[in-house]
């Protein structure tokens, strides 16, 4: 027994090693759920359902691939070393559109941006994730975030970019309450795997699809 005990010991200390190392390049998956109090957006979510996420990353560079029949399809690919952004959209609303932009906020943006560090932490995945507390406004709307973020990951979250680089590390829980005039919606999304893998240069490319044409405008990517 009190070898059993000092072998399942041993498995999930190693386990947290593993798990707590610094990952340079990998692929990791996430699952996004959607709900608000007003009663018609909560149905129309509930038909949309959980909508699957998967985000490549490597050095300096992050792609995130979301798709869902009823939602469609997006891809964010940012290079965070120049700071550009490349989002691209194929549904039923918009068809297929395109967006290049930069993912550092400007000084007025900024100044709607408050975050807090929090005094919880969380374990997710093996990592030991620091909590904060986000809160932005713009056009009549607000945005308030909780989350959770591990250092060990170079990956970029495109949600998080706006934040200035307040908050620190990727986030491996993410809530979202945004509220305007006419609705509220929240949107929590939850990391539920991370692989170490060798991931392919193209998926990093920043050159618009063919296909595609161009906007300025991309919202709910």
């Amino acid at each position: 027994m009190k070898r059993l005990a000092l072998y399942l010991f041993v498995s999930v200390f190693c386990a947290s090693l593993v798990a707590q190392e610094k990952i340079t390049e990998g692929v990791m998956s996430s699952t996004i759920k959607l709900s608000s109090s007003n009663a018609q957006m909560n149905s129309q979510f509930a038909m949309i359902g959980d909508i699957s996420s998967v985000t490549y990353f490597k050095g300096n560079k992050t792609r995130t691939e979301s798709a869902n029949p009823m939602t469609g399809t997006s891809i964010v690919i940012i290079d965070n070393a120049t700071k550009k952004m490349l989002a691209y959209v194929n549904n039923a609303a918009m068809g297929k559109k395109y967006m290049q932009d930069s993912i550092q906020p400007s000084e007025d943006e900024l100044k709607n941006v408050t975050v807090e560090k929090g005094a919880e932490t969380k374990t997710i995945l093996g990592y030991t994730c620091q909590q904060y507390f986000a809160n932005l406004k713009e056009d009549g709307a607000t945005v308030n975030m909780e989350l959770y973020t591990t250092d060990k990951l170079p990956a970029v979250s495109d949600k998080t970019a706006i934040l200035g680089g307040k908050v620190k590390g990727y986030p491996l829980y993410l809530k979202m309450e945004a509220q305007n005039t006419v609705m509220d919606m929240i949107m929590t999304t939850e990391v539920t795997e991370i692989k170490q893998e060798t991931v392919a240069d193209d998926k990093f490319n920043m050159t618009p699809p063919e296909g595609y044409t161009k906007t300025n405008n991309l919202n709910g990517i």
